[in-house]
């Protein structure tokens, strides 16, 4: 029994779910009360929609689609660096006709954004602003499948969303239902591109049925109901973030949007939410602000938030922390540090999911001590997406881990080493149809059984929490013999706060090396402590006291890693790596092989 049900009408209505566009209908019929099911920030205010309001939206798209000659089976697009009421609308409004919704990542390159239209044979697709519109032009010619271009943004010269949606007469309104009826939970509702690392996106097909079946599972580990406000800033191309919205869209949760990408913090305070979901870097800037706005303040404040931070990376979920006065401490920093970053938050944020890639184990307990519990999970857009999850309740987090895997999900380890590792394979209701017109690659990671090899590497700690320990590809071998992980020695790394980014290499060689970004401001902070003359950062990494203050770093991090894993030399890089310049993937991920050969004269000489 779902513990988030609230008020109906009739409690004697058979209350499911087994399509994605039932959830709206699920959610009127539940919580027919909601008034603000859906918002956006509009200026000073919001624009809400209630469920009714959302319902006939929905429609709307699917009388504009069907007007357009959209027939089952056909694919649209949509494109839009994060989440919004119209995105929701046109995913739903798609999806009951039997249209198949191909989201595209906003950051995405030129020739990726060709390569999937082309692939996918998209008919209409949807842009979020006139920027990504001038994108989609640019391409348009080489995809013969487009035939209809839309912008949500009102502009003279371009299709704009009112001229996609129409009001539904009988005829379509009767088409709408007899198209709904026709699809089966089984029948492929999205295709989701995964960014990769190297080589093509692949397109993730994912069922209703799939769907479905990860909100079911996670909806009653997630302690959101149709009391709670949750913020959405994200990218909704994702599947992480979609699903969640999904989910609470199902609880009855009000969701509110920002309105740009560049006003989230504000409207995210301006929405004082219960709940959002965030991916590692998010958290990690948000600490890098605490230390950078910390150093401005006065020595005795200083001193302070410093022993609050120490205090909280000590943090235990199960309160077992043998120090004498540790809750009493505690209480003191609540009262003095901890609220003021809750207050930074909204004020009302009692919890964060986070997902993507791993968290820093230290920043899940310090903001955990702030009051603001940190879930971390584990999954894939293969398996729609989550696959384990650290639990609000107690004793159902393990910092450090992914969490417990989610009802219906099965896990195991193949060929696990002496330590217990070995490859994730995952089971259940979640997994994907296959790889969009790549039945090789299907075949490649989905055994007949249906076990879908993840290509993680993990172990089971503590009897029944989930440890991802690396990526099968990415571990490599020194001359010596001994195998590296390098996504552990990384984020060992990265627990330095002058170390932004890097990336180690070693294969074949004789000793780990690092190619490491540092985080300038921080380093620009510390070079004015220490009265180190300040430049631009391409000259700054070749200073002799910058280098020594980050070797002395490093080797702060080598004491912490085996003898095999310690990075011997490194190489400062003077510029961040990001989406736009091709090192980083949508979800922020590192394309190791991208880097190293870009930065391969840099490695070489590291090894000369």
């Amino acid at each position: 029994m779902l513990s988030f049900i609230g008020k109906t009408n009739d409690i004697s209505a058979p209350m499911d779910f087994h399509r994605i566009f039932d959830i709206l209908p699920y959610q009127q019929q539940r919580f027919p009360y909601n008034a603000a099911a859906l918002s956006i920030r509009q200026g000073e205010g919001w624009q809400s929609y209630d469920t009714a309001d959302c319902l006939r939206e929905t429609d709307r798209v699917s009388a504009g689609l069907l007007r357009l000659g959209i027939q089952s089976g056909d694919k649209v697009a949509i494109i839009a660096h994060s989440g919004s009421p119209r995105w929701n609308f046109f995913d739903l409004g798609a999806q009951q006709i039997g249209a198949v919704v191909v989201p595209l990542h906003a950051t995405s390159s030129f020739r990726e954004v060709e390569y999937i239209l082309r692939e996918a044979g998209v008919r209409v697709c949807v842009t979020a602003d006139a920027t990504l519109y001038e994108r989609i032009l640019v391409v348009r010619p080489n995809i013969p499948s487009l035939e209809h271009l839309f912008c949500m943004e009102k502009t003279f010269d371009r299709a704009t969303w009112d001229e996609l949606v129409c009001e539904p007469d009988e005829t379509a309104l009767q088409e709408i239902a007899a198209r709904k009826a026709a699809i089966a939970p089984e029948s492929l509702a999205t295709i989701i591109y995964t960014s990769g690392t190297t080589g093509d996106p692949k397109g993730v097909m994912l069922s209703h049925h799939n769907i479905v079946s990860n909100v079911k599972s996670v909806i009653s580990l997630i302690p959101v109901n149709y009391e709670c406000r949750v913020f959405s800033f994200l990218p909704l191309s994702h599947i992480f973030e979609r699903m969640v919205v999904y989910t609470y869209m199902a609880a009855g949760t009000d969701v509110y949007y920002p309105a740009s990408r560049e006003a989230v913090l504000d409207d995210l305070r301006a929405a004082r939410p219960h709940y959002f979901t965030a991916v590692p870097k998010v958290l990690e800037r948000v600490y890098q602000t605490i230390l950078e706005e910390t150093d401005k303040r006065p020595r005795l404040v200083r001193r302070l938030v410093r022993w609050a931070i120490r205090l909280g990376e000590k943090y235990n979920e199960t309160k077992r922390i043998p120090l004498p006065g540790y809750w009493f401490s505690h209480l003191i920093a609540d009262l003095l540090v901890y609220r003021l970053w809750r207050r930074q938050l909204g004020g009302s944020v009692e919890g964060i999911a986070v997902g993507a890639a791993a968290l820093q184990p230290k920043l899940g307990r310090l903001f955990s001590a702030a009051g603001i519990r940190i879930r971390e999970g584990y999954g894939l857009t293969e398996t729609s997406p989550v696959v384990a999850f650290n639990r609000f309740e107690p004793g159902g987090v393990r910092f450090g881990t992914v969490g417990i895997p989610v009802p219906g999900v099965m896990v195991k380890i193949d060929q696990p080493n002496e330590n217990g590792e070995g490859e994730i394979l995952v089971q259940g209701p979640n997994v994907m149809l296959g790889y969009y017109k790549k039945p090789d690659e299907t075949a490649a990671v989905l055994s007949p059984e249906g076990w879908l090899h993840t290509g993680d590497v993990g172990k089971f700690v503590h009897k029944r929490f989930l440890c991802i320990t690396d990526r099968q590809k990415d571990i490599f071998k020194t001359t010596s013999g001994m195998y590296v992980a390098p996504q552990l020695v990384e984020q060992q790394l990265r627990s330095s706060m002058f170390i932004e980014q890097c990336i180690v290499a070693g294969f074949n060689q004789s000793y780990v090396a690092a190619l490491v970004v540092p985080d300038f401001n921080r380093l620009q902070q510390w070079c004015k402590e220490h009265k180190v003359h300040w430049t631009a950062p391409q000259y700054m990494v070749l200073n002799p006291k910058v280098l020594k203050k980050m070797e002395q770093e490093i080797e702060v991090v080598n004491e912490r890693l085996a003898s095999h894993q310690r990075v011997r030399r490194f190489h400062l890089l003077h510029q961040d790596w990001s989406e736009e310049s091709g090192e980083l993937t949508p979800t922020l991920k590192a394309k190791r092989v991208y880097i190293l050969q870009k930065y391969r004269k840099e490695v070489e000489a590291m090894y000369d």
